[in-house]
């Protein structure tokens, strides 16, 4: 019996570095995929799990990185995507690969997990290093292309070849996903 997570990676982001600005533009755009994968798991009882920079801050609290994030470039992105208290899992990360140095891999161990739907941004790097340990885990993956962003669209389009070809993630649109 397969058993899915949606993980939904960096979505609460400052967006204050170079090409920040470029990346809160591409990210609009797959807000509403993402929160349309994320009502269809709730109704199904699966789990969402956020798993986000740490800011410095070095604390799991959403709420306080929400607040340390939220600026002009931000506050729309946030305010639509942020976690829900009480359903949704958070995690923080030190470094790019949501597996790196964090409790996931012992989360979905214990969520009987089989799956992955990988969303969020970077596409083309924290989704992709992310995806990489997810598959040499051996988790069937499912990276929807409506659902990461990058900086540009040539480095988001090149993340998700490497992720069909040689990590064989399922990468159509999140509508057409078979949950």
């Amino acid at each position: 019996m397969t058993k899915t997570a949606l993980l939904i990676i960096d979505m609460i982001n400052d967006f204050n570095f170079d090409a920040g600005e470029a990346l809160a533009d591409h990210t609009m755009k797959i807000i509403d995929p993402i929160l349309q994968l994320k009502k269809n798991f709730n109704e199904k009882g699966l789990p969402v799990i956020y798993i986000n920079d740490h800011y410095n801050l070095w604390q799991a609290d959403f709420e306080k990185i929400m607040d340390f994030c939220c600026n002009k470039k931000s506050e729309e992105i946030i305010n639509k995507i942020s976690p829900e208290k009480d359903k949704d899992y958070f995690l923080i990360k030190p470094k790019h690969s949501a597996f790196y140095g964090t409790a996931l891999n012992t989360l979905l161990q214990q969520l009987d997990v089989d799956t992955l739907i990988l969303t969020g941004i970077a596409g083309n790097i924290c989704v992709l290093f992310t995806a990489n340990d997810a598959y040499m885990r051996e988790y069937n993956l499912m990276i929807p292309e409506d659902c990461i962003a990058s900086n540009n669209d040539e480095d988001n389009q090149y993340a998700l070849t490497m992720m069909k070809n040689v990590l064989s993630a399922e990468t159509k649109p999140a509508k057409e996903l078979d949950l």
